[in-house]
């Protein structure tokens, strides 16, 4: 039996390596039954050393019920490590406000990933190039935090070694749309079919260049999400 790679074994992590920012999404796990039980959640702000507050899941349109005192495990995708650490209920404020404060972890154990994990999607989207052509319609079908893979039915001039990239992505909750609209570089192109009988697909993967923060943190989301819940779409 092969040995794991390095990569694959957690080590020790210091808080400030996560890189915790406001809003960031958490896998947030209960331990009342045999099996653990996830939920998502997000980070409201933390004192150091002190404690972390966070948003109480909601399940079925209600916030979930938590006792003081309760072990949890809290997850955390950083885009290149995976984290986690338990922690304790301290207080739980109910409606309207449903936040809870948990203890500040003192232990943090991390997993390395490749640079950019990449999860497989089925995402319209437009580029625009040169003057050679108009906006040009395509389907990103994978996708990381620091590029995507693009096919495309209109083979891009061989000039265009940058483009401008333009797609939606869905926050969670409320599935709201947000647009994402960046510069990329293309690095590789290929055909994916290439017969007599059907016209040829051309593919194109790019790499992102100058994403915005708060783009680059729901490309983060969309991946942890992949990595913890449904792993059939890591690339």
């Amino acid at each position: 039996m092969s040995k794991p790679s390095p990569e694959a074994q957690p080590q020790p992590f210091e808080f400030d390596a996560m890189n915790l920012q406001v809003g960031g999404r958490l896998q947030f796990l209960t331990h009342r039954t045999i099996k653990p039980v996830q939920y998502f959640s997000s980070l409201i702000g933390y004192v150091r050393d002190e404690y972390l507050i966070v948003k109480t899941p909601f399940e079925n349109g209600a916030p979930i019920g938590l006792n003081e005192g309760e072990k949890l495990t809290i997850r955390v995708f950083t885009g290149v490590n995976v984290c986690s650490f338990t922690c304790t209920v301290l207080r739980a404020f109910p409606r309207p406000i449903n936040y809870v404060h948990l203890s500040f972890p003192d232990q943090i154990q991390g997993t390395s990933l490749r640079a950019a994990v990449r999860v497989k999607v089925d995402i319209p989207a437009q580029v625009t190039g040169s003057r050679a052509f108009a906006t040009c319609n395509v389907f990103i079908v994978n996708l990381s935090v620091s590029g995507a893979l693009i096919e495309s039915p209109r083979k891009l001039s061989e000039l265009d070694k940058q483009i401008n990239l333009s797609f939606t992505l869905l926050t969670q909750p409320g599935n709201l749309q947000v647009r994402v609209t960046t510069k990329a570089a293309v690095r590789n192109a290929g055909v994916v079919e290439d017969r007599p009988d059907s016209e040829p697909i051309y593919t194109y993967g790019v790499q992102f260049l100058g994403l915005e923060p708060s783009h680059y943190t729901l490309l983060q989301n969309l991946t942890y999400e992949a990595l913890i819940s449904d792993r059939a779409k890591i690339v």
